[in-house]
C-alpha cells in the first residue's frame, strides 16, 4: 500500500468510519468534529496534528504514530496506545473522555491531562513522570509499577494509588487526595 503525505490540511465533519482514511502520514492537520470510530488507523503517523471533538472510540492503533498531537474534546474510549508506535509517542489530552483506555508501558513524559474522565484507565508500567493530572477523574485507574515521580495530581481526584508498587517521588498531592494514597490500608479518613 502506497503512504501519502498530506500537510497543513483541515478535515471537518468527516466520517471516516464509512470514508476510509489515506494511509500515510499528516503532518500540521487539524481534525474538527471527525468520527474515527472503529476506524482502522495502524500504520497512520500523526505530527503535530490537533483533533478537536473527534470520536476515535476503538480505533485500532497498531503501529501508529502519534508525534506532539493534541486531542480536545475527543471521545477516545476503550484505546489500547500500547499498541502505538513507541518512537516519539507525545499526545496531550484536554476535556477528552478517556476510559476504559490503555497505556501499559507507554513512555508518557510530561504528558497533559486537563478536565479528562479517566475511568478504568490501565497505566500499569507507564512512565508518566513529570505528568500533570489536572481536575481529571481517575476513578478506578490502574497504577501498578508506575513511574509517577514528579506527577502532579494536586487537582485530580477519585484516584488510588499505591506508594509501594509505584514511584512517587516529588510527585504533588493535595491534603484532599491524600486518601487516595492509602486506600490499600482500608482505613477512613475523615
Amino acid at each position: 500500500m502506497e503512504r501519502i503525505y498530506i500537510e497543513e490540511k483541515t478535515f471537518e465533519q468527516i466520517n471516516f468510519s464509512a470514508t476510509e482514511i489515506a494511509f500515510g502520514e499528516y503532518e500540521n492537520c487539524s481534525f474538527i468534529n471527525c468520527d474515527f470510530s472503529n476506524t482502522q488507523l495502524s500504520g497512520i503517523s500523526f505530527s503535530e496534528c490537533e483533533f478537536r471533538d473527534c470520536n476515535i472510540s476503538m480505533a485500532a492503533f497498531s503501529k501508529t504514530a502519534f508525534r506532539d498531537c493534541r486531542m480536545i474534546g475527543c471521545k477516545l474510549l476503550g484505546l489500547h496506545f500500547e499498541h502505538c508506535s513507541e518512537f516519539g509517542l507525545s499526545v496531550n489530552f484536554d476535556k477528552c473522555l478517556l476510559n476504559l483506555s490503555s497505556f501499559y508501558k507507554r513512555k508518557l513524559k510530561q504528558t497533559k491531562f486537563k478536565h479528562c474522565s479517566l475511568h478504568e484507565v490501565d497505566f500499569t508500567e507507564a512512565d508518566l513522570s513529570g505528568s500533570i493530572f489536572d481536575n481529571c477523574d481517575l476513578a478506578g485507574a490502574t497504577f501498578e509499577n508506575t513511574n509517577l515521580e514528579k506527577a502532579d495530581f494536586r487537582t485530580a481526584y477519585n484516584y488510588a494509588i499505591n506508594p509501594e508498587t509505584n514511584r512517587i517521588k516529588k510527585a504533588k498531592f493535595s491534603t484532599q487526595g491524600i486518601a487516595g494514597l492509602l486506600t490499600k490500608y482500608d482505613i477512613i479518613v475523615e
